[in-house]
């Protein structure tokens, strides 16, 4: 849990800095993120350093098209901070960290559990209660339902889905970035933020849970192939 309470005070200070720079300054910031990055996968296993890689490219595929080219959500300046890369690889890491200290069957099926309560309960209050309609959040719920019940790793997603609940809603209040009422081109209706943002977050886990086995054999080839062997096919 130290790890999980270190990269979410690390993420809760950079993005409260980061509403007061401008964007020269925010550079800065992103440095200071892949810093942070490179110290925690330090700490990580082979693995799971490459699942959190594995998330940092597709992430920011993501995010580029969600935010830059689509308009879903607008960053503060209008941009793609340099830090959100290196974030979304902190914040798998820190999802990870929280289902790995529920080091049971028992805790691991009450952290799901709990998951499910809360993006059920989201998304059913974003369609009744809440001040903003957000049908689009609610989809992204039920679909983040069906991942926490049927998924192949249900504990990763309950622990990355807490992390990014507390992120987006900590994100949107400081002012860091903002969703549109409507996602663009749909007239579908979204919260600020939407209850089942993190589904999308599931979908980056997945990919790293399937890519970053095959990522770690093929390097194991490399570099068990001796320097001889790769003068020899050369020739």
């Amino acid at each position: 849990m130290r790890r999980v309470a270190a990269i979410l005070g690390f993420l809760a200070v950079l993005l409260a800095v980061d509403t007061q720079v401008d964007a020269r300054a925010q550079l800065l910031l992103g440095a200071l993120a892949w810093v942070a990055l490179g110290i925690a996968c330090r700490a990580a296993p082979p693995l799971l350093r490459a699942q959190a890689l594995v998330v940092v490219v597709v992430a920011t595929c993501v995010e580029f098209l969600g935010s830059v080219v689509w308009g879903v959500y607008t960053y503060r300046l209008e941009n793609l901070p340099s830090f959100v890369p290196p974030a979304h690889g902190l914040v798998y890491l820190a999802g990870a960290a929280l289902a790995g200290a529920a080091g049971n069957r028992l805790l691991q099926s009450r952290l799901v559990w709990l998951a499910l309560a809360l993006v059920l309960a989201w998304g059913i209050a974003g369609v009744t209660v809440l001040p903003h309609e957000d049908v689009g959040g609610a989809a992204g719920a039920g679909l983040l339902a069906v991942y926490l019940v049927r998924g192949r790793t249900p504990h990763l997603y309950a622990g990355v889905f807490l992390v990014v609940a507390w992120l987006e809603l900590y994100g949107t209040a400081i002012g860091t970035w903002q969703w549109a009422p409507m996602i663009p081109g749909t007239g579908v209706s979204n919260g600020n933020p939407p209850s089942g943002v993190a589904s999308g977050y599931v979908w980056f886990d997945i990919v790293a849970v399937a890519v970053a086995p095959r990522l770690l054999a093929g390097w194991s080839r490399i570099r068990s192939r001796a320097p001889g062997d790769l003068v020899a096919d050369s020739n």
